[in-house]
């Protein structure tokens, strides 16, 4: 893929995710009064106190912080988080108002959780964030260097709930922390689910003969390391191997095939980067 239709296909998840997340807040956690943290749970709490509306708030929010970001660390920082934050205040504003759970709130945790997470981790996948506490977070830093932004970033969610509590009281509180369970268990899945990968562990007497197949046969590169049985004290070879998920039920049929008595480990790679997989990783501004 070209860079130009890479980024194309960026813009086009971004665009999308934004809009799932406007979605989620506007027609499932705003009727509800579900405050999940973040710029979009103060939205909530204010239009609750002054009627004031979503995108004006996020709007409003988002402005100092760009100009601050953009002093603090220039224009290259912020990046396409610009075009993402524009674009949450822009569907919080044309996007219908309808209640599409009514009171239900396990199912507007669970669904809301479900759409925002899915639209957030498009957005991650995209290479930015929609601004707010994320980017207050990372500016935070600059003073708070003891702490990451994503511990910073935690503590003014806790905050905004907190504040929810006050406001609306413990029950949709509780189910908001439920709703943010999810909407971290959807997007983690996302993420990895792009760079997820397996890690092949093999030790055998036929070493030389599943590393040529599998080389031949899935066309993948394989490592040998040489390692030592501690017990019996015998000199081996210890096979590494990254493949897909798809591919390690093809490299456990190839050890079969050569040593039905190999030792043959399989772990999970969060994240691999090199020819056959990801080209470039997305930095997220």
């Amino acid at each position: 893929m070209t860079g130009k239709k890479r980024q194309i296909g960026e813009y086009i998840a971004i665009t999308a995710g934004t809009f799932l997340i406007a979605f989620a807040i506007k027609n499932i956690f705003d009727p509800v009064n579900m405050v999940t943290g973040g710029v979009s749970g103060a939205a909530i709490i204010l239009k609750e106190l002054w009627d004031i509306p979503l995108w004006l708030t996020n709007t409003v929010f988002n402005i100092p912080l760009f100009l601050a970001a953009f002093r603090m660390m220039g224009w290259k920082f912020i990046g396409r988080t610009l075009y993402s934050t524009a674009l949450l205040s822009a569907a919080l504003y044309i996007l219908p108002e309808f209640n599409l759970i009514k009171d239900d709130m396990i199912l507007s945790a669970l669904f809301g959780g479900l759409i925002s997470g899915l639209g957030t981790g498009l957005v991650f996948a995209g290479g930015c964030t929609t601004g707010g506490t994320d980017m207050l977070a990372v500016l935070m830093r600059g003073w708070l260097r003891h702490y990451s932004s994503a511990q910073i970033m935690q503590v003014l969610d806790w905050i905004i709930v907190a504040a929810g509590v006050c406001v609306f009281g413990i029950r949709p509180s509780l189910y908001a922390l439920l709703s943010i369970f999810c909407l971290a268990k959807v997007t983690d899945s996302l993420i990895e689910g792009m760079k997820f990968s397996k890690v092949a562990w093999i030790i055998s007497k036929q070493d030389k003969e599943i590393a040529r197949a599998v080389m031949e046969r899935l066309e993948r590169g394989v490592t040998s390391i040489g390692a030592r049985g501690m017990y019996s004290m015998e000199e081996k070879n210890l096979l590494f191997c990254v493949v897909s998920r798809k591919e390690i039920v093809e490299i456990k049929a190839i050890v079969r095939e050569f040593d039905p008595q190999a030792f043959f480990i399989v772990s999970d790679a969060r994240e691999v980067f090199g020819e056959g997989f990801i080209e470039k990783e997305n930095r997220i501004t």
